[in-house]
């Protein structure tokens, strides 16, 4: 099964020129159960790359624009009324997929956001008076452009919380950017790929990963770090239990695609960057760069 992971790997790679290790880690998180939050600048890819995973898993796929006037209504649905029936028919939002990409997330209100929380964290939706089930699997990609962009509204610290990830793509070496000017537009090529691995199959494997194996030694090494986090002066919001449990989850699903059934701390180390960042807050009001949380793992033995 490994085999077909990295082949599905390497064909959202294909289209995500130069970027196989953060297509990686959004394979990783998918295999999680988690979602996955990209913030870059626009032109990045993050959209190709959303559309290039519902495809490649056979995904059934749905993009909504958020902008300032967007409503909750707009993504969970809403209720109609049926004059043949005479009564009010629901008719489901685009929440209701496999896959939903959350275009531009804080370029809507902080109500609008709010509305994916209880389908991200439940995988239903509470509407009209009734609870939905949400399609299996469900997962939620979501990009934002960098709060300091005109227009945009923070995510809050709950919201933040219900993404295992944060990845960033950035800009492309200049080998790859070169190909890409050569090449042109990729997403034309994600029509032609094949499916490495089908929804069925996708959620075979994720119960695959939940049986990865994470030794007291592992569980141990864990716990020091989000208890370092809670001890630097500067973090004002320190790694909850939940980001300790989500840093597990993403460790065991890196694991299972390099081919083993137990967790190493070389797994948590790769994985804890992106799931650790964003779950913390210094007390200026920022979120962490990429060097503290470099510090943190520095700081702290992997044997007690």
């Amino acid at each position: 099964m490994q085999d077909r992971l990295a082949t599905a790997v390497q064909a959202v790679s294909s289209v995500v020129m130069g970027k196989e290790e953060t297509v990686k880690l959004a394979v990783a998180c998918m295999l999680s159960r988690g979602h996955l939050l990209i913030e870059d600048l626009p032109g990045m890819g993050k959209t190709t790359l959303a559309h290039t995973l519902a495809h490649v898993f056979d995904l059934e796929y749905r993009r909504v624009q958020f902008t300032s006037d967007l409503l909750p209504a707009d993504i969970i649905g809403s209720a109609v009324f049926n004059q043949q029936e005479g009564g009010f028919q629901f008719h489901p939002g685009p929440v209701f997929t496999q896959l939903l990409l959350a275009d531009e997330i804080n370029r809507s209100t902080p109500k609008t956001q709010s509305a994916l929380l209880e389908a991200m964290e439940e995988g239903q939706v509470s509407a009209e008076g009734a609870t939905r089930q949400l399609p299996e699997p469900f997962f939620v990609i979501a990009t934002q452009n960098p709060a300091s962009q005109y227009g945009t509204f923070p995510l809050p610290e709950s919201q933040l919380d219900r993404f295992l990830m944060r990845l960033s793509l950035g800009y492309p070496d200049e080998e790859t950017e070169r190909a890409l000017l050569k090449h042109g537009d990729t997403r034309q090529d994600i029509g032609r790929l094949a499916v490495s691995i089908d929804r069925q199959t996708l959620m075979n494997i994720q119960l695959a990963c939940d049986q990865v194996t994470v030794s007291d030694a592992v569980v141990d090494y864990v716990q020091r770090l989000a208890q370092q986090t809670r001890a630097i002066e500067t973090i004002q919001l320190g790694l909850s239990p939940r980001g300790a449990l989500a840093l597990i989850q993403a460790s065991k699903a890196w694991a299972y695609m390099e081919g083993r059934d137990f967790v190493t701390p070389d797994d948590v180390q790769v994985v804890f960057e992106p799931v650790v960042a964003h779950r913390l807050m210094l007390r200026s009001g920022t979120q962490l760069g990429q060097s503290i949380t470099t510090n943190i793992l520095a700081s702290v033995d992997v044997l007690s």
